[in-house]
């Protein structure tokens, strides 16, 4: 059987799995907000130049530099699609904030399609995109057959892959060559070494990671910061736990205990990741006996030793300001690690756990220089924390010294968008 024939009938069966999971997911909650939208049953989509896949919230920050750098010879059309609430609500801002400045260009969201052939070969013939652009590691079999099909430019920019995915898709190499993106930007030699085996070496370049051209430009909420210093008592040490995930919890509460015997004035501020922890939070507070109180509830000072658990957004950076110290979840259990350069944007060198295989790509070097700890287990982490109660380090030496680590590996947008304009303009 030639590859052809085997690629088409592989589709055809990928179809038909499709088939049967489509009503199921009609059930996940997260899933059925625009399902119509997803399987095309209510078709938003129109003709575009360029579509801009962001899986999630992160890739959607990259999308928005791209829409706001992107300068177009001629005025064109973009349709920035997302899979969730969050990254489609990021998306709607990123096109409200670049529309009275982008001239040339106009933009619409919508959920990204179901992956099923025959609905992405309906979304693709309806949007005939010029250019297609995947963020980071959005590898889809549909949407890439029916781009190929149809003769579509497709690029994956800010790309990675880690070393477990690499080894899935080379189960199939051959598959993902014949299906695969013209061009790929990878975010360090590695990823691109790793994209290379998969799609071939020809077709990789290494860029900058977009992320780094955004951190310098991180607001601080300076209004917020002021709020909050009015609920914390001056010269009280004041901790941050940020960004805490559920598999890492039991040792979280071993932090709070030992940070507690240790330093018994220390106010904590608990950020749990996701919010629906929070009851996890509230049973596990009182059965450690631990006094506590919901961010939204305050009204006055905190009494030292109090534990805030946050369950306000967007107060985090404000909250990293104001601390003596942070600890980074994601970290502490196998799951790749949170974003610890915004502690450090805020005049923080935060503490993580070993696992930060998610912001790789900010270097190692970032830990040799003194700027991120990296501890082993909870204990460390509690040590750390329970230090930098008792010292004082210049915000404005440490803020700086990361925006200079940063500034250092800036340009990646202005790289990925003057590909676009190119490839824009081949196709004119």
């Amino acid at each position: 059987m030639s590859k052809a024939i085997t690629l088409k009938a592989t589709l055809h069966f990928y179809n038909m799995v499709w088939d049967l999971v489509i009503p199921a997911l009609r059930l996940n909650q997260r899933l059925a907000d625009g399902f119509r939208q997803r399987t095309l049953q209510h078709m938003t989509l129109t003709r575009s130049d360029l579509w801009i896949q962001a899986a999630s919230s992160g890739e959607s920050y990259l999308a928005w530099s791209i829409l706001k750098k992107l300068h177009p010879c001629m005025p064109i059309k973009v349709i920035a699609t997302s899979n969730t609430r969050q990254g489609l609500d990021i998306l709607d801002r990123a096109i409200a904030d670049i529309a009275p400045n982008q001239r040339s260009v106009s933009a619409y969201s919508a959920y990204f399609p179901f992956d099923k052939p025959s609905i992405m070969d309906t979304a693709v013939k309806t949007i005939r995109p010029k250019i297609m652009i995947l963020l980071e590691s959005e590898i889809w079999p549909g949407l890439l057959y029916a781009l190929k099909k149809h003769g579509c430019n497709t690029l994956i920019i800010n790309g990675r892959i880690t070393a477990k995915s690499l080894s899935r898709y080379l189960i199939w190499p051959y598959f993902w060559r014949m299906i695969g993106p013209d061009k790929i930007l990878g975010i360090s030699e590695s990823d691109a070494k790793r994209f290379a085996m998969i799609f071939g070496k020809e077709r990789v370049e290494v860029m900058s990671n977009i992320k780094f051209d955004n951190i310098s430009n991180i607001h601080h909420g300076l209004e917020t910061e002021k709020g909050l210093g009015k609920i914390i008592r001056s010269g009280t040490p004041f901790l941050v736990l940020g960004s805490t995930r559920r598999e890492e919890e039991p040792v979280v509460e071993k932090i709070i205990l030992d940070i507690h015997r240790r330093r018994p004035l220390t106010v904590i501020g608990l950020f749990p990741r996701h919010m629906h922890r929070l009851a996890y939070w509230k049973e596990a507070l009182d059965r450690m006996a631990t006094p506590w109180v919901l961010r939204s509830q305050i009204e006055k000072q905190v009494p030292e030793g109090t534990v805030i658990l946050w369950d306000i957004f967007g107060e985090l950076s404000s909250a990293y300001k104001l601390s003596k110290g942070a600890f980074v979840g994601g970290s502490l259990a196998p799951l790749g690690g949170q974003n610890f350069l915004e502690p450090l944007t805020c005049g923080v060198i935060p503490v993580i756990g070993p696992s930060w295989e998610n912001f790789s790509w900010v270097g190692r070097e970032i830990v040799e220089q003194g700027l991120v700890h990296v501890a082993t287990d909870w204990k460390q982490v509690s040590n750390f924390l329970v230090k930098s109660t008792e010292k004082t380090v210049s915000r404005e030496k440490v803020r700086n010294a990361a925006l200079t680590y940063v500034k250092k590996r800036q340009g990646g947008t202005a790289k990925a968008c003057r590909l676009i304009e190119k490839l824009l303009n081949n196709t004119r």
